[in-house]
């Protein structure tokens, strides 16, 4: 089978090794602190202390494993490596909803860094994929669960 490939930034890759460092260095330390005081708590099948921290010793644990594997996966996107007047992958794009929106400006990445709340959208959302390959002044038609919306992208920066 197939290993899933996770396109991402450098910048992306990065963090996530950030975050794998963090979670093997100081998480997974104060969690074994955790269950080993919870051990001395006595009676272990009644003891919501010790199985607390070892579901989230699990959840660290699945945690490292799922970043390990992303990093080890990831398809580092280049945006410059693509025409500046096309939208890709690691690009930040501005459009405008039509008929009369406010302009929206997003940076497209893959789906292991996406975080709308800092404007950063997966390639794999439904505005993404519309937008995608498209350029400026170009109108495109965005699905949403509330039907379709249309949209001119405004600019494209790398």
């Amino acid at each position: 089978m197939e290993e899933k490939v996770f396109p991402m930034t450098l910048e992306g890759k990065k963090k996530l090794e950030d975050e794998i460092h963090e979670l093997k260095t100081v998480k997974r330390k104060e969690v074994v602190e955790r269950i080993k005081i919870a051990r001395g708590f006595g009676d272990l099948s009644e003891n919501s202390e010790y199985d607390a921290a070892k579901d989230e010793q699990a959840f660290v644990e699945g945690r490292i494993t799922t970043l390990e594997n992303m990093v080890r996966n990831a398809e580092i996107i280049d945006s410059s490596d693509s025409a500046n007047d096309i939208v890709s992958i690691g690009k930040t794009i501005t459009f405008k909803e039509l008929p009369k929106g406010d302009d929206e400006t997003y940076t497209i990445v893959g789906s292991a860094e996406a975080n709308p709340f800092k404007g950063l959208i997966s390639n794999d959302s439904p505005i993404a994929k519309a937008l995608l390959g498209h350029k400026v002044n170009e109108e495109v038609s965005v699905p949403t669960p509330s039907g379709e919306v249309n949209v001119r992208i405004v600019d494209i920066k790398a």
